[in-house]
């Protein structure tokens, strides 16, 4: 784990921390998202942390190529404006949206990224889990030497976009998803590494705890929160739509 860092808005008033316990659906969800990074950069709203799981479905960003889509019929394919490429988002998978002033935060991009990095990190190391970063691959990637020399998986992704200088989207951390429901695309456009979960690598992570830890972690390099009333009601949990 990197060194702990400083606040990086010091001064500022506490951010919104909410907390979805539902699956919430994807373009309700997008569009609470992009109205409330509005209303905090016209000053009529608080920033805001939301945490929350979607019902199975791709994402595609900005970046994205269509020959990574392998199955597109397998879930619904979102088309979106943040940065990165495909992904997956599924019960047992933590999502969380980022609703920050990165111009109040020094408004350098790289490092805002990097504080990200960092964030998730910490939190898997609470869990016995060593995260890592490499050049050139935005996330946060596990070393598998079981697996072969060299293998490493994904375990959290970030995909961001800014308007106004305010972030949308965020990050993905795997908790206990259905791993096998990346076999649909390609993620992140990156074949020669998988993907892997809290679960899988046997840290025996609740979402509970996960959410706990995300929190602490948050507030040691971002700045006190609050708790806050999360920006669209929890969607009907679909027949087929199983937990993890």
């Amino acid at each position: 784990m990197s060194d702990q860092k400083p606040n990086l808005a010091p001064g500022r008033p506490p951010i919104g921390w909410a907390v979805s316990r539902g699956l919430v659906d994807y373009p309700a969800a997008v569009r609470a998202m992009e109205a409330r990074a509005a209303a905090i950069s016209r000053g009529e709203a608080e920033e805001l942390v939301w945490l929350l799981e979607h019902a199975p479905l791709y994402t595609a960003g900005t970046s994205a190529r269509d020959a990574d889509l392998i199955d597109p019929d397998r879930f619904p394919v979102h088309r979106t404006g943040r940065g990165g490429q495909f992904t997956y988002h599924g019960p047992g998978q933590r999502v969380v949206y980022l609703m920050l002033d990165v111009k109040a935060r020094s408004g350098d991009v790289r490092a805002f990224v990097a504080s990200l990095e960092d964030w998730i990190i910490a939190v898997l190391a609470e869990f016995g889990v060593a995260g890592e970063v490499r050049a050139g691959r935005v996330g946060v990637w596990v070393p598998r030497p079981e697996k072969a020399a060299g293998a490493e998986d994904k375990i959290a992704a970030i995909g961001l976009r800014l308007k106004r200088w305010v972030s949308l989207h965020g990050i993905s951390l795997n908790v206990s998803p259905a791993l096998e429901h990346y076999g649909g695309i390609v993620p992140c456009g990156i074949a020669q590494f998988g993907v892997t979960s809290l679960a899988e690598l046997g840290a025996g992570a609740t979402m509970e705890l996960v959410d706990n830890a995300l929190r602490d972690q948050f507030e040691l390099r971002f700045g006190a929160t609050r708790a806050a009333c999360a920006p669209v009601p929890e969607a009907t949990l679909a027949p087929d739509a199983v937990r993890i």
